[in-house]
């Protein structure tokens, strides 16, 4: 009998490759737009540190690139990094299909948008370019990836989109139409697709960050802003993150169609 045991010990791994060979096992993974920096580069730290296998995506800043993926792999994680402008549609296309065909056996189970722009200006003054460009970065960026991604989410019946909003598509800023108006889109659209991938079991969600400690509020007066908010300081990229990291997670599957404010208690 002990023998036996020590037998079926040995063959069970193998019978674990032949099988997922059989059934065609896929590696989940998780992209995450502009991973560079910022919040982005927070979240793909922490969705590695919590076993994702990440895709860092980036359009210009390869130092910065590199060095979000070195910390996610020095703290023992998994990722690649995927140098595209998400505000090209045809590099998007470009891009999913080239990493699809080197990944044949794998799939994207979580997207997080959150790359974007801001190009504040009061709107008797702005510029149609600048009006344009934060619509097609912040907005139409969504669209052109999400898309993409959606079949093979459907096709395993499991997936998790998570959209980076803001506190000014909820509720205005002065000198933010363009970017009030683009977070504004990208919260309406979240709650549509969600109505129409529900079944599916993939869940779309937004969350609206207000004053987080980026490179997105320098040239802000912290001290006077800070007088605005309830608990009176800006918020860290990695609070940003772990509410990403919960909205991805089994224990938010229920969860869909909303969009979660995380700003101090300035605005709810």
């Amino acid at each position: 009998m002990k023998n036996n045991r020590q037998k079926i010990l040995i063959l069970h791994p193998l019978y674990i490759d032949v099988n997922c060979r059989i059934n065609k096992c896929f590696m989940e993974y998780a992209l995450v737009t502009g991973g560079s920096r910022g919040i982005g580069r927070a979240i793909a730290v922490l969705l590695a540190r919590n076993g994702f296998k990440v895709i860092v995506n980036y359009h210009a800043n390869d130092r910065e690139a590199q060095k979000t993926l070195s910390l996610i792999t020095q703290d023992g994680g998994v990722a690649e990094l995927l140098k595209f402008n998400v505000a090209d549609n045809n590099a998007c296309m470009a891009a999913i299909d080239n990493w699809q065909q080197l990944h044949p056996d794998d799939y994207i189970s979580v997207l997080v948008n959150n790359a974007g722009i801001r190009s504040d200006e009061l709107m008797a003054l702005m510029d149609v370019s600048d009006f344009e460009r934060v619509i097609q970065n912040n907005l139409l960026s969504f669209f052109y990836l999400t898309r993409l991604l959606i079949p093979q989410m459907v096709r395993h019946r499991n997936g998790r989109i998570v959209n980076i909003a803001s506190l000014s598509g909820l509720k205005g800023v002065a000198g933010q139409t363009n970017y009030a108006a683009s977070k504004g889109g990208l919260i309406a659209a979240t709650k549509s697709l969600a109505q129409e991938l529900a079944k599916k079991k993939i869940t779309v969600n937004a969350v609206a960050p207000g004053f987080i400690r980026t490179d997105m509020v320098e040239g802000l007066d912290e001290m006077s802003l800070k007088q605005m908010i309830p608990m009176a300081r800006f918020g860290e990229p990695e609070e940003v993150a772990s509410l990403v990291n919960f909205l991805v997670s089994k224990e938010a599957s229920y969860i869909t169609g909303e969009c979660i404010n995380i700003n101090g208690g300035l605005y709810s």
